[in-house]
């Protein structure tokens, strides 16, 4: 083929710092547990800005925490990546490229456990991140020898900082703050608590012990950006935009917000708020999480077996949908929020940009993949909101009703003569299948939201519910349906 007939991508030079502007000389103050989209899309882009707008001066070493991983890939960038922001903002479509700069490489602790526990000795070392998975903060008893690798990654980072104390002789200035970004509730709890576990396994001195208690910060967090990854169908175009061969690119949507349960001394040391960036330092970050889990989270799961049983596949129909989207907006303000307590201002406002993040074109969320586990998903996320609109307003949420009785008639796993994959566990989906074999919707639903091991309690005996859902499931099904 000729030259000229080729994608203008397969002559651009690869991505590294010997052929662009970006020198870095930033002492190296974060050390990642993680290479993956998320935390260079999320952590990575804002320590980049507070290099840039808020003088942080403070580099990022990564530690790869599985054996295999993209941390060759990485160093042979020099730690650059590009990020692409694609989404909506107040309105108005945005498209934003940044260059990565902040990364100086990847230590892959497997291959050369000397150079990972050598950053231990890093005098400008002040924050240790992760994301591990929910998974990642774990105890093994069958890690036996401190002086080995660990196979966890609270193993690794016990050893670590056990390094780090011997060498700075246990002083207090020596000590880090940690930011995990795992999706589990009291995440730096959980995560000193299982460091304490491998003190005691491994019987370490108790001014180790007292060290991590005492000049250590472990910040509970909760992180919120969704993060496609890699930008397969449009990589060519992103390629010639940026005039380098990039094999790290990273697409992620605008928004973004980190919670950080800390005290004043750490958000002076990560000053992201003269910056501009959505990191919120707070006593106690329960009700963000509770509006995140309510608002987001259960707006999905609410709104999901509504919407497909109307024939709609993606978020983004269901938000442009006459209909649903009409369905969504009330179900949002009239029904979930008023059982939130933070103000009302700050839950509006946030509830604005997830509609804005649900209409984003450019990613295309899947109805049927928010189903996954839709039982277990409408207890924690919905159930609680229709409960306590019970308890605050003395009558039945009609779309948080409606909402139930679409879960209940999504779960008969055929609607309208096309059948629904439905993806659950054995148990929930075996008890669907007799639910429905009962003989009337009545029974149906009896059995249903009498079941206390979906809901932790009888929904028969909550007043009104049960006739409730009754008649918005026989109003979905055809009528000669209504008696199996």
């Amino acid at each position: 083929m000729p030259l000229y007939h080729k994608p203008l991508s397969t002559m651009l030079k690869q991505l590294n710092r010997n052929i662009i502007s970006a020198s870095q000389n930033h002492p190296v103050k974060v050390l990642q547990f993680g290479e993956g989209n998320f935390l260079r899309a999320f952590v990575d882009w804002i320590i980049d800005i507070l290099n840039e707008k808020a003088d942080f001066n403070g580099a990022v070493s990564i530690v790869q925490p599985l054996p295999n991983g993209m941390g060759d890939v990485l160093n042979e960038q020099g730690g650059l990546y590009h990020l692409v922001l694609n989404g909506i903002r107040n309105g108005s479509l945005v498209r934003e490229t940044r260059l990565i700069k902040c990364v100086n490489g990847v230590i892959n602790p497997f291959t050369d456990t000397a150079a990972y526990l050598s950053q231990a000795e890093n005098e400008h070392l002040q924050f240790i991140v992760s994301n591990t998975t929910e998974a990642g903060i774990a105890f093994s008893a069958a890690d036996t020898d401190p002086a080995a690798l660990a196979s966890t990654f609270p193993g690794k980072l016990t050893s670590f900082l056990f390094r780090r104390f011997q060498f700075f002789n246990g002083s207090p200035e020596s000590g880090l703050t940690f930011l995990p970004c795992e999706l589990i509730e009291k995440n730096g709890d959980n995560l000193r608590n299982t460091i304490l576990q491998y003190i005691t396994h491994w019987q370490l001195p108790e001014s180790f012990r007292s060290w991590i208690e005492t000049h250590n910060i472990f910040c509970n967090t909760l992180v919120d950006r969704i993060v496609p990854g890699f930008p397969a169908d449009t990589i060519e175009e992103i390629r010639n935009e940026i005039g380098f061969s990039d094999k790290l690119v990273v697409k992620a949507e605008p928004f973004h917000l980190w919670v950080i349960e800390a005290p004043e001394s750490v958000r002076k040391a990560f000053p992201a708020d003269k910056a501009g960036l959505e990191v919120k330092f707070v006593d106690d970050l329960t009700p963000y999480r509770t509006r995140k889990v309510r608002i987001l989270n259960g707006a999905h799961t609410a709104m999901v077996p509504i919407a497909y049983l109307k024939g709609l596949r993606t978020v983004q129909e269901m938000v442009e949908d006459v209909f649903t989207g009409d369905v969504l907006r009330k179900l949002v303000f009239n029904e979930i929020i008023p059982t939130l307590d933070l103000p009302e201002s700050e839950l509006k406002s946030f509830a604005d940009d997830v509609l804005e993040r649900f209409r984003n074109p450019f990613i295309r969320h899947e109805l049927i993949s928010i189903a996954l586990n839709s039982v277990s998903k409408f207890k924690v996320r919905v159930l609680p909101s229709l409960l306590t609109y019970i308890d605050r307003k003395g009558t039945l949420p009609e779309i948080l009703v409606t909402s139930l009785a679409s879960l209940i008639v999504f779960y008969r796993g055929e609607f309208n003569g096309i059948s629904i994959p439905l993806n659950d566990s054995p148990e929930v989906l075996t008890f669907f299948s007799n639910a429905w074999k009962k003989g009337d919707v009545n029974a149906t639903v009896h059995a249903v939201l009498g079941n206390v091991s979906f809901w932790d309690q009888d929904l028969t005996q909550v007043p009104g519910l049960e006739k409730a859902v009754s008649h918005e499931v026989k109003a979905l099904l055809p009528v000669r349906q209504n008696t199996l």
